[in-house]
């Protein structure tokens, strides 16, 4: 994931390409980033909720519950119902293991509580992002903001980003699928055919 500015300017230009050559959504372009989760939209019903900021974690609550709500609402399958959950900005430690939040102390440094108050020694929401992962929910994270992450870790090792990029990565919960920017998968569910539930706090 080098140069992410490239990459995703790249990206752009191909999507823009794409539109206006009138292939169908879903098709997904040769790039760096991986585009599959667009391949798993279905159904009619499509969802997208944005996650900002650590306290706005009503997105992931949201998120699973909007799915639930059309499944009975509507009495169709799980299947035919697409609940996305993009985790960006300062919300991006929510993405990172356990051992990650307590070697680089993220609970302190961000401030964030954890459910009793004090000041939280561990992800606070993995365990919610799991479930909501194995409930066929999409999780899409901001690729810049991830950059803080690897940040954190080449400045501890005294090791430059690109060095310790690889090994971070191993930190993301599992099924969490990194994007070249967080508006880029915003933007992108939508040109997909979901709705967006925007962040109480937009930035």
């Amino acid at each position: 994931m080098t140069s992410p500015r490239r990459d995703f300017l790249g990206t752009l230009l191909g999507a823009t390409l794409m539109a206006r050559s009138g292939l169908r959504l879903n098709t997904i372009p040769d790039s760096d980033w991986d585009l599959s989760w667009t391949s798993r939209l279905r159904g009619e019903h499509r969802g997208v909720f944005d996650w900002p900021h650590p306290e706005g974690s009503d997105a992931l609550w949201r998120a699973g519950m909007w799915r639930q709500e059309v499944i009975d609402a509507f009495k169709v399958p799980p299947s035919e119902v697409s609940s996305l959950l993009v985790i960006r900005h300062a919300a991006i430690p929510m993405i990172m293991s356990d051992e990650f939040w307590a070697r680089n102390q993220l609970g302190k440094k961000n401030k964030i509580k954890d459910a009793k108050g004090k000041t939280a020694v561990a992800n606070p929401h993995r365990t919610e992002i799991a479930n909501f992962l194995a409930k066929d929910g999409i999780v899409l994270a901001c690729g810049f903001a991830f950059e803080f992450m690897v940040g954190l870790d080449a400045k501890r090792e005294g090791r430059k980003p690109d060095e310790v990029r690889p090994e971070v990565l191993t930190q993301v919960i599992p099924g969490v699928i990194i994007q070249p920017s967080g508006f880029f998968a915003l933007l992108e569910a939508q040109r997909n055919g979901c709705g967006l539930f925007p962040s109480e706090a937009a930035v």
